[in-house]
């Protein structure tokens, strides 16, 4: 091959960003110590917004007791996915220990879902939808299998609770549509409920919080180590399944109801959950993100430098970095006021020379 050949070649796949300064240790390093920042910001925003109680802060005496067979179906659909919350707190923290941040916010987080376990469970045992000692026999009789992890690496993790908990999110806004007498569907058009209005309004809301931190942790990575983020997010996509669906009896059942009531179901999955997350992701849509995996190789930079190609196609890195700048600038503004700013300072490195 001739010079020229061969520098037009290297012209060819050379990226619009130069290449990464950064080693794979100090790229670890960021990320480790946003996540710590991250979870810093978000347990002192989660103490002083949402320290609400299942037990105490809902009128469950003035439940209705009338609730069609559907709406009822689906708050027990509700309450057996919760039931798992030991088993999505065991499983992932051993696979995330050695993440200061990350594994302390997933204790956080599981002490939020043992709340929303507890408040199904009430609105289950209100309804009068089933008995009490129905209630303790179906506890058990779940509790008989173990909900395990669908990827056993941090990575893949990160982006399949972002659209999990963007999912979850979505069910609960949903629910909240039917219990203010707002449902589109005639089979739910006598189940207004003010309480159940109430409770899904604030269990969403933490949802949406706990989607918001998956989504900065996934953008860090994103913006890092892109490549490897990118496939996988696909992976995570292709076999994205809700959790405990496969240990659940019944689950069919809840599962059609939700999706005929427009509460949760195929069209909710792609545009209520997968687009809103690529999009917030800063990825051009699915179809997008598969070329781009396939197109996805490393080249030689004159350098010398092994550089990924095609990953502008895809990402929006340009809006990633400015998205990944804003968190730091965040994290930076809350440890100015807590000290930590002044003995250990978050400062912000690109990933290029750009």
């Amino acid at each position: 091959m001739k010079l020229t050949d061969l520098q037009k070649e290297l012209a060819d796949h050379r990226p619009a960003t130069p290449p990464g300064l950064l080693s794979t240790e100090e790229k670890d390093r960021l990320i480790e110590r946003s996540f710590l920042g991250l979870y810093r910001w978000y347990i002192s925003r989660s103490q002083k917004t949402r320290n609400w109680n299942p037990h105490t802060d809902f009128n469950w005496p003035a439940f209705r007791t009338d609730h069609s067979e559907k709406l009822n179906t689906i708050l027990e659909g509700f309450f057996a996915v919760e039931q798992y919350v030991p088993d999505y707190v065991f499983t992932l923290l051993r696979v995330i220990r050695r993440s200061h941040g990350r594994s302390q916010f997933h204790i956080r987080w599981g002490s939020e879902e043992e709340k929303h376990s507890d408040l199904w469970e009430n609105a289950l045992l209100f309804s009068r939808f089933r008995t009490p000692q129905w209630i303790e026999d179906y506890k058990h009789a779940l509790r008989e299998k173990e909900w395990e992890l669908p990827w056993d690496n941090p990575l893949n993790m990160i982006f399949y609770t972002v659209i999990q908990e963007r999912a979850t999110q979505v069910n609960y806004l949903n629910t909240g549509l039917i219990a203010r007498g707002k449902g589109s569907e005639a089979d739910f058009a006598n189940d207004a409920d003010p309480v159940l209005a109430n409770a899904s309004q604030i269990i969403a809301v933490d949802e949406a919080a706990h989607y918001n931190f998956f989504l900065e942790g996934a953008r860090l990575y994103l913006y890092y180590y892109p490549a490897q983020a990118l496939e996988a997010l696909h992976d995570v996509i292709k076999f994205f399944a809700m959790p405990a669906g496969d240990l659940i009896p019944g689950y069919d059942k809840f599962a059609a109801v939700v999706a005929a009531a427009k509460v949760y179901g195929p069209r909710e999955h792609v545009t209520d959950v997968l687009d809103v997350a690529l999009k917030n992701l800063g990825v051009e849509g699915r179809r997008a993100l598969l070329r781009g995996i396939k197109r996805i190789r490393q080249v030689p930079t004159e350098a010398g430098e092994m550089r990924d190609t095609a990953i502008l196609d895809t990402l929006d890195y340009q809006g990633i970095e400015k998205k990944v700048r804003q968190l730091f600038g965040r994290i930076n503004k809350f440890e100015e006021k807590t000290g930590h700013a002044q003995i250990s300072p978050l400062k912000f490195l690109p990933n290029s020379l750009g």
